[in-house]
């Protein structure tokens, strides 16, 4: 496993390839973050890296966040966010990752929250059809029936009903990465990625197998 880094999406964009078509790109703005622990199997039963991004003030964080924090060595950092890693040895407590460790790097993969839509009902949650829309009806926009009645005489787990929707983890396999800009930590990924613009994501090397 391939250490991820943890970027904030600013927007959408589009530049020219060298053949003058235009390409679309999410820019993501990767701060250089801070391994703030390294597990190993002899220590924590598991191989991972620990890293802090979004720098901020110790009176927003907790005396346990900071305590960890302090321990070993490291500022106040609003987020921690761990990675499986298969070489914990080549890291160290302290160490700055910038968005140039995925150079060499073609395709990733982008998690990060949808956008929260809200309560809403099934037609536009689950694109349900709607009744008649004629004056004797009273059921335009109801779900209609939600199961039988005596056998089972519940509602089945996983009904398709109305709720909350969005606001989820999502993840986006195989986006190439069109541009790393070093300079001004800048990381450009070819199509959209999940979340409104202000948020954090996650962008591992893409391990998906398939074409």
């Amino acid at each position: 496993m391939t250490l991820g880094i943890i970027g904030e999406k600013l927007g959408m964009t589009q530049i020219f390839d060298d053949k003058g078509l235009v390409i679309p790109v999410t820019v993501l703005k990767v701060e250089p973050l801070v391994v703030a622990q390294v597990k190993t199997k002899e220590t924590d039963g598991y191989d991972a890296i620990q890293l802090a991004y979004c720098a901020g003030k110790e009176k927003h964080m907790t005396k346990a966040e900071m305590g960890h924090l302090k321990k070993n060595g490291i500022g106040a950092y609003r987020h921690l966010k761990e990675f499986r890693v298969d070489n914990p040895g080549d890291y160290k407590v302290g160490q700055q990752i910038t968005v140039e460790a995925l150079t060499g790097v073609e395709k990733v993969d982008v998690t990060a929250k949808s956008i929260g839509k809200g309560f809403q009902g099934t037609v536009k949650r689950w694109n349900f059809g709607r009744g008649p829309m004629a004056h004797g009806s009273k059921n335009h926009r109801e779900p209609g029936s939600i199961g039988a009645g005596t056998t089972p005489g519940r509602v089945i787990k996983g009904k398709r009903m109305a709720g909350n929707m969005g606001n989820e983890n999502v993840t986006i396999a195989k986006l190439k990465v069109v541009q790393i800009d070093a300079q001004n930590n800048l990381l450009l990924i070819k199509g959209s990625v999940p979340g409104p613009e202000g948020k954090y994501v996650t962008i591992k090397p893409s391990r998906v197998k398939w074409n």
